[in-house]
């Protein structure tokens, strides 16, 4: 897009209606839903082969509900903001993790969530419109880059999970 600015402007405006990256935005958005769906089953089966609680991956639901909403309804109609808006709990996720997982079960998930929580908080500076006043997209994309660094901190961590279950040791 012609004078788009990723620190300055919003990470949705990339989809706005009329512009020419509006559908390839909405596509990869229902993309990223129907993966982030898989997603969370996978995660979710680990942890109850696991013992562990789900409650931080159940949280991650409202991650797929507002990437789809934002998907269907471009930027700047209301349903946009309104059902994009869910995503907004998502820091609840590492917050449960701290919370309800032990770091003798998930190696160093005590740092790696809080690390991903003050990073997604970082994010609520948007909610600040005083300052950074001229870095609204910056702002935006601290809470981007918290949640995809827990994503994929989720993904690495239950992937070991997954494989240490389905390849258990052999004896001799």
């Amino acid at each position: 897009m012609p004078g788009y600015n990723h620190v300055n402007r919003l990470v949705s405006e990339l989809g706005e209606i009329g512009t020419k990256t509006q559908y390839l935005f909405t596509i990869g958005l229902v993309l990223t839903t129907i993966i982030s769906i898989f997603f969370n089953i996978g995660l979710f089966r680990i942890c109850k082969k696991n013992g562990l609680n789900i409650i931080p991956i159940l949280i991650l639901w409202t991650f797929s509900f507002s990437v789809l909403g934002a998907g269907i309804f471009p930027y700047p109609l209301r349903l946009h903001g309104l059902l994009g808006s869910p995503s907004i709990i998502l820091f609840l996720s590492p917050l449960a993790a701290l919370v309800f997982w032990k770091n003798t079960v998930i190696a160093h998930i005590k740092v790696i969530s809080l690390l991903t929580l003050i990073i997604m908080m970082l994010g609520f500076l948007v909610f600040l419109p005083d300052f950074f006043s001229n870095y609204l997209g910056l702002k935006q994309r601290l809470f981007h880059f918290g949640w995809t660094l827990w994503f994929l901190s989720l993904s690495f961590i239950f992937n070991g999970m997954n494989n240490r279950i389905a390849k258990p040791e052999r004896y001799t």
